[in-house]
């Protein structure tokens, strides 16, 4: 009988590619042990973003992989998820129980940044992270009717200092409309909603957080500016529609972001394509193709293409974005897909600055 080594253990696993860190486990440093008793072989795995939907069938793949070499009587593959902390920008003190802040940004609004940011929050809640949701449009907020939180619900005061986030559906919300009427606009110059913006980020009691998923008011002025400046963000979702309008203003969106040294984690295309509920004839209404060429100019990845979609913006209305409302379909499956790709870019990045964690081998 042949005798299974670490090599050939490590050159049967870099056959195969993670679809998120678009690199093979090896490779992409998340081996952490290789345990060689004569014919059984244990390995563990971690992956550094949030990804309970996909590691149990990534570990069964590998385990048929590894019981197929030459010697290998029986394989043990554990796939585990650690979520690190990232460090942000340069001179931008970390935020209190928060592992890692994305901001989710729009050149324009109407583009669906709102509906995008909700189903991200769900959707790496779905994979197992530990997530909050800070709605930072101070002018237009909406997260809260689309986590269905009633009209009037206030959070707590904790020592007379922090505000507690209301939870809905497994994930912290917290929004300047728990703390205004919100049928009252709020008529506010741009420093007076950037200081209220900070003290509300700063003074809320997130609970450990893996992610905080921040969904930015649209455009580039101070307050994306402040933002940006004073919030360690560990990298950025940019939304946009096919429309040139919409990506002229996406890609000043993205040098905003590269100016002030934020990741660009990639770009989200909503209303990509209709198709006629009667006939299912499709139209590109906004134009085709214009995600995948923005993603492209500026070297990062297209995360998704969604479509218009009656269901969308009904789901969302009702308090249910479709991550949750309507879980096994297409579209949910779009948005856990673009979650773990905004993990696995996150995780990336932390690893290409704190360098490649040691393996520990055993062989018997």
């Amino acid at each position: 009988m042949s005798v299974v080594t670490r090599a050939a253990v490590e050159a049967a696993l870099s056959q195969y590619t993670d679809p998120h860190l678009n690199q093979d486990p090896v490779s992409a440093g998340c081996l952490r042990e290789v345990d060689i008793q004569g014919g059984k072989v244990s390995v563990r795995l971690e992956l550094g973003y949030a990804a309970g939907l996909f590691k149990s069938g990534w570990a069964q793949m590998l385990q048929m992989v590894l019981e197929n070499l030459e010697g290998v009587e029986r394989a043990q593959v554990q796939v585990d998820c650690l979520i690190e902390a990232h460090k942000a920008q340069d001179q931008v003190p970390a935020l209190a129980n928060v592992k890692n802040v994305i901001a989710v940004a729009s050149g324009k609004g109407g583009v669906g940044k709102s509906t995008t940011a909700a189903n991200l929050a769900l959707a790496l809640a779905r994979e197992g992270a530990k997530v909050g949701i800070l709605d930072a449009d101070i002018y237009g907020p909406s997260q809260g009717i689309m986590f269905g939180i009633p009209e009037g619900t206030r959070p707590e005061v904790k020592e007379q200092k922090w505000f507690v986030p209301l939870k809905a559906h497994g994930v912290e919300v917290m929004s300047m409309a728990f703390l205004t009427d919100e049928n009252t606009p709020v008529v506010w110059r741009g420093p007076m909603v950037s200081g209220a913006l900070i003290q509300l980020i700063t003074q809320t009691a997130w609970d450990d957080l893996d992610y905080l998923v921040v969904d930015m008011p649209p455009g580039t002025g101070d307050i994306q500016l402040t933002l940006a400046q004073k919030v360690p963000v560990a990298g950025a979702v940019i939304v946009t529609t096919p429309q040139d309008l919409a990506l002229l203003d996406a890609k000043k969106g993205i040098e905003m972001f590269r100016k002030v040294n934020i990741p660009v984690l990639g770009v989200v295309e909503n209303m990509a394509v209709h198709i006629c509920s009667n006939c299912g004839h499709a139209e590109h209404l906004f134009g085709e193709g214009g995600g995948e060429k923005l993603a492209a100019q500026f070297g990062v990845d297209l995360l998704a293409s969604l479509p218009l979609s009656m269901a969308i913006r009904m789901q969302s209305d009702g308090g249910k974005p479709t991550t949750i409302a309507d879980p096994e379909s297409q579209i949910a499956m779009i948005y856990q897909e673009t979650a773990r790709n905004v993990g696995a870019r996150i995780a990336q990045i932390g690893r290409q600055a704190q360098g490649m964690p040691s393996i520990e081998v055993s062989e018997d």
